[in-house]
């Protein structure tokens, strides 16, 4: 057999393997068991609706808790790639794409998946990537769909338990995590209200996981050991993606579209998508343009992946209000791409703020959920620069902003000594506040 030969055959069986293991998480279901309430209101003269919705979920199994975030994707267009020490010749890496090659969501697709778009849809790859749209700037849409998923197995968890204490416990990142619930009085909220209660707390908690995602990677966490994820970590686009999959899933709650993983699914896949075309995404021209007229202000494309300080501008700013950062005119005005994006500024549109409300039917959610961190032993060091009170016996997600501002402080100094030693080119630019 030819060598040409043996190696399609292998691509062929690797295929294969990334097929089974993209399909492998194993498929949930929830079923809504009624109460007596319930059945008495249903057959009562004047049913009552909010008395038809007192419910008990019956989870067969209970929702797997993703493990794994999905791999994707660094600030940029075209980056170049370095393993170790050597560049990656005649590589670039492409992220970006175009509204309509946006795949069909997979609930925990990790780095493969296989999915129809619609119960007669064809299937497809998630396909993720970067976009840039009019109203929330660049979009992540690995981080959308890693916090939706988050936020739905985090509420198939709450919802049963709501009111009683529990410990949920996470994924490690940088040392052990969980989420810790107080128990709190539900006797005067109507089964729609603890519904709603629950969707509010797994969606805040979940976005709350994808901060302290931010601060894992700069502190050292890898998902793949031999690869730094330091570039990625507080990227401009991240947050504002991450809420974005947060809101999406308090729709899908809120609809009751998630009671099993192919509803879950291709409704998911329905909500992006349209979402997607509510913030007025610009064609896969026009973001790799935008790429282009921020490269050397906003990121580097002289630096290969996965070097730090290809990422120049990062956002710091945690919290549960979060804007989109929009190319500004003038700069895009004073670039070569300025024909390619002139056109994106005709238009008077403002861009989107999102926010997560902390209060609900009267629960002050912050008061009875914490999010729980310890670090490990060996991520101590990288928090050498944070006083320990605040980070040695643990901390919340309470304390995750007073930790970035460390983090920023730190950043601003490394990045200072790059531009001066490594970056020659770049030693006219502020640095980023």
């Amino acid at each position: 057999m030819m060598p040409t030969q043996i190696n399609q055959q292998l691509i062929t069986i690797i295929a294969a393997l990334l097929l089974l293991a993209g399909c492998s998480s194993a498929d949930w279901q929830v079923r809504a068991l009624p109460s007596k309430i319930a059945v008495a209101a249903a057959l009562d003269n004047e049913p009552d609706p909010l008395l038809l919705g007192d419910i008990v979920l019956q989870d067969l199994p209970l929702v797997r808790m993703p493990e794994d975030v999905r791999p994707c994707c660094a600030f940029g267009n075209a980056q170049k790639v370095q393993v170790a020490s050597i560049s990656v010749p005649f590589f670039r890496y492409a992220n970006t794409l175009a509204i309509d090659s946006v795949g069909p969501h997979a609930f925990e697709a990790g780095t493969f998946s296989y999915q129809k778009d619609a119960p007669n849809g064809s299937r497809g790859g998630e396909n993720n990537g970067q976009i840039y749209t009019l109203r929330g700037g660049f979009i992540d849409l690995a981080h959308v769909r890693d916090t939706a998923d988050n936020a739905i197995a985090l509420f198939y968890r709450i919802y049963p338990k709501l009111g009683v204490a529990q410990t949920i416990t996470l994924p490690d990142e940088i040392g052990p995590r969980s989420i810790e619930l107080a128990a709190f009085d539900t006797q005067g909220l109507t089964a729609a209200q603890r519904w709603e209660v629950a969707a509010t707390i797994a969606v805040r908690q979940a976005y709350f996981m994808a901060e302290a995602h931010e601060i894992a990677q700069w502190h050292g966490y890898r998902s793949w050991a031999p690869w730094s994820e330091a570039v990625s970590a507080y990227s401009p686009e991240d947050l504002y993606s991450n809420m974005l999959g947060a809101k999406i899933a308090l729709a899908l709650l809120s609809n009751n579209l998630a009671m099993n993983k192919e509803l879950y699914n291709q409704h998911m896949t329905q909500w992006l998508s349209a979402t997607l075309d509510w913030l007025e995404p610009v064609t896969i021209a026009q973001t790799n343009a935008m790429f282009d007229v921020i490269d050397g202000v906003w990121w580097d494309s002289t630096q290969p992946l996965p070097s730090k300080f290809m990422l120049l501008k990062r956002h710091y700013e945690l919290g549960d209000k979060q804007s989109p950062y929009l190319v500004p005119e003038a700069l895009a005005k004073s670039h070569v791409q300025w024909a390619e994006v002139s056109k994106l500024y005709q238009a008077d549109i403002q861009p989107h703020h999102l926010t997560l409300t902390n209060s609900i039917h009267g629960v002050d959610i912050d008061a009875i959920a914490q999010q729980k961190l310890r670090v490990a032993d060996k991520f101590q060091a990288s928090f050498g620069h944070i006083p320990e009170s605040l980070w040695r016996n643990g901390f919340s997600h309470q304390d995750f902003y007073r930790i970035s501002e460390y983090n920023q402080i730190q950043d601003n100094i490394e990045l200072a000594e790059h531009i001066e030693q490594k970056a020659p080119h770049l030693s006219e630019l502020e640095v980023q506040p």
